[in-house]
């Protein structure tokens, strides 16, 4: 079931009721607040929405200087855009200047679709991950964002936001509660763990009801803060399943599953097997094509999981 707005929709109305009591909340934009459908905070604060045109660059610098006033600057754009294009100074003056800046990359991997590779971002949360002190957050649907969003204007620092803009598959009932720093176990289990993020959570689910049916118990868990991850969840659940798969609209490389890699090598080593973008570009196309294009649906993940136990010692 599909969630009834669109997140896009959600992150604005989110906006403009947190700016109703924060005057420090302000919007910049890169010529791109139809597609994000941030109009509405323009129209309900115009002297707090900055559109600086199609100059992202320009943008992050914008909202570093506001945020050296005491703002906090909400600044989007594509994945693509918002990230590689303008990560030197995402690195230097937000990061490294210590500045409360939010950055939010819409379309996350194959939601970009027939705006192709040059739009698809399969390495952002990746490359964000390499940058001292940033939060990196992939909310999974408009209960977890309306959650999250008020925790991510009380933490001070730069905070990366990936967002599926449009209606993404519900998981979550509204009014659920969510902390920004743990992961959320939707599923017990004791033979497997399943951790995804974004659109792969909801085809986790679907995968773990299918390994029910060849004698599997799988634990599925929710790791939508990939940094700083939740090493205490992850590791509890590794050393009692022994085994695990990690689901990831991203590339194979720098994002969910080197997380959780990193994680086991620590605490818990134990057989990792990853449904993740395996070092390609994107292309054209729709969702259900790009899942089988890219290899991200539910048969990966059963497949991966039946994998997995195998290898286990």
């Amino acid at each position: 079931m599909q969630d009834v707005k669109e997140m896009r929709e959600v992150y604005c109305d989110s906006l403009i009721e947190m700016a109703a009591t924060d005057p420090r909340i302000v919007v910049v934009e890169a010529d791109l607040m139809n597609c994000i459908k941030t109009g509405p905070f323009k129209k309900a604060y115009p002297d707090r929405f900055f559109d600086v045109g199609v100059a992202e660059a320009n943008m992050i610098g914008i909202s570093a200087g506001l945020a050296t006033c005491g703002k906090i600057p909400f600044c989007s754009s594509f994945g693509t855009f918002a990230t590689r294009r303008c990560y030197d100074q995402i690195f230097i003056s937000v990061a490294y200047s210590k500045q409360n800046v939010k950055i939010v990359g819409t379309d996350p991997g194959i939601a970009a679709e027939i705006n192709g590779g040059t739009h698809m971002p399969f390495e952002d949360m990746g490359i964000m991950r390499g940058i001292p002190g940033m939060v990196c957050v992939e909310p999974t649907d408009c209960a977890m964002l309306k959650s999250l969003m008020p925790q991510i204007v009380e933490h001070k620092g730069p905070v990366y936001i990936r967002l599926f803009r449009k209606k993404t598959e519900k998981v979550f009932e509204d009014g659920a509660a969510f902390d920004l720093f743990k992961a959320f176990t939707l599923r017990k289990g004791t033979d497997v763990t399943i951790i995804a993020s974004g659109i792969m959570v909801s085809r986790a689910l679907e995968a773990a009801d299918l390994l029910k049916e060849r004698g599997i118990s799988a634990e599925v868990i929710n790791v939508y803060t990939w940094k700083p991850i939740d090493e205490e969840t992850i590791a509890k659940s590794l050393a009692k399943t022994g085994a695990a798969v990690v689901a990831e609209n991203h590339n194979v490389f720098n994002g969910l599953t080197s997380a959780v890699s990193e994680v086991a090598a620590k605490l818990c080593p134990v057989p990792v097997e990853s449904v993740a973008v395996k070092d390609q570009f994107g292309e054209v196309g729709k969702m259900p094509y790009l899942s089988d294009r890219y290899g991200l649906n539910v048969g990966n993940i059963v497949d991966a999981a039946i994998k997995a136990t195998k290898r286990k010692i």
